[in-house]
C-alpha cells in the first residue's frame, strides 16, 4: 500500500532535566509528515493546507534542508545520505516535522527518513535546530534490528548544556506510531532526555480544524515552551552560558551504540 504524500502526527513530547537538578515537562504536539518528491501532491491534500505558500497550516521547503531554492530537497537529503555511505536507490524519503501554523512554525528536530526500494526503512537524518537558526545533521543507518544510535554531541542547544558529550537516538517507527527518543548523555551521567510519540491520522480539512480548535498556537507554542522552560531553569540556578561559535562540521554519522566511542565520524557538510 502507497503511503500518502503527507499525512499529520498528534501525541506529545516529554522532557526531563536529571542534572544538576531535576525537572520535568510535557506538551501536546502536532507534526507534518511529507514526501519529498511528491509535494505538488500533498499541496492539493486540503483546502487548509499549502506547500510553499501560506495557509492555516503550510509546510516551506526553505525552512528545512540546504535552506535554498537552488537545491533540492530530494538532492540535499540524497548527498547527506551519500556521505555517510548510505544507498537509497530511489527510495521515498519522508519529512516528519513541525510545520507552520497561521504562517509561524520551528521545528526542533526534523526526521528525514530514507527508505530503500522494497519500501524499508534505511536511514534517517536527524536534523537538530536551536533557536539561533543553526542547524546539524545526523545521519544514521538504520534496519528493522536497529537499536540505539550514538553520536558527539556537535550543535548549542540550550544556553544551559555545554556542546559537550554525547546524544543517544532511539527512533522506533511504524504505519500508525512514531516514537522517538534523544538523551544528552556525558561519561560519567545522562543530563536531560527528550522524547515525541506521535500517531498518524489522515491529513484532511476536518483533521485541520480540529487540530486549529485544541491547539490554535501550536506554531508559536513550541518556541514559547522553550523560552518559559528556560526561564524557569535560569530562577532555579541553572548556569548560563554564552553560545559558541558553531563548529565547521554540520553533519555528525551516528553510529549503533555497541561501537565503540572513537567510532564516531565527523562528516563536512558539501557546499
Amino acid at each position: 500500500m502507497t503511503a500518502p504524500a503527507a499525512q499529520l502526527w498528534f501525541g506529545r513530547t516529554h522532557h526531563t532535566r536529571e542534572k544538576p537538578f531535576k525537572r520535568s515537562f510535557s506538551h501536546r504536539i502536532a507534526m507534518l509528515e511529507i514526501d519529498i518528491d511528491r509535494l505538488e501532491e500533498a499541496d492539493g491534500l486540503s483546502k487548509l493546507f499549502s506547500v510553499g505558500r501560506g495557509n492555516l497550516i503550510s509546510f516551506q521547503p526553505k525552512d528545512v534542508g540546504a535552506r535554498s531554492a537552488d537545491t533540492s530537497l530530494r538532492a540535499w537529503a540524497d548527498a547527506q545520505f551519500a556521505e555517510a555511505g548510505i544507498a537509497l536507490e530511489g527510495g521515498a524519503i519522508r519529512l516528519l516535522t513541525f510545520p507552520r501554523v497561521l504562517g509561524y512554525g520551528f521545528s526542533p528536530i526534523s526526521l528525514w527518513l530514507g527508505h530503500g526500494p522494497d519500501g524499508a526503512l534505511r536511514a534517517a537524518i536527524y536534523e537538530v535546530h536551536n533557536t539561533f537558526g543553526e542547524t546539524h545533521c545526523y545521519v544514521s543507518a538504520l534496519n528493522p534490528e536497529s537499536g540505539p544510535q550514538q553520536a558527539e554531541k556537535a550543535l548549542f542547544v540550550s544556553p544551559f548544556f555545554d556542546v559537550t558529550g554525547e546524544y543517544r537516538f532511539n527512533l522506533r517507527r511504524s504505519d500508525a506510531a512514531t516514537a522517538l527518543t534523544v538523551e544528552n548523555l556525558s561519561a560519567d551521567a545522562r543530563h536531560h532526555v527528550a522524547s515525541l510519540v506521535v500517531r498518524s491520522e489522515k491529513l484532511a480539512s476536518p483533521a485541520i480544524l480540529k487540530w486549529l480548535v485544541a491547539m490554535p498556537i501550536s506554531g508559536l507554542g513550541v518556541m514559547f515552551a522553550i523560552h518559559w522552560q528556560a526561564l524557569h531553569l535560569w530562577l532555579k540556578g541553572a548556569g548560563y552560558r554564552d553560545k559558541p561559535e558553531q563548529r565547521a562540521m554540520r553533519t555528525t554519522l551516528a553510529q549503533p551504540e555497541t561501537k565503540p566511542a572513537d567510532a564516531k565520524t565527523d562528516l563536512r557538510k558539501r557546499a
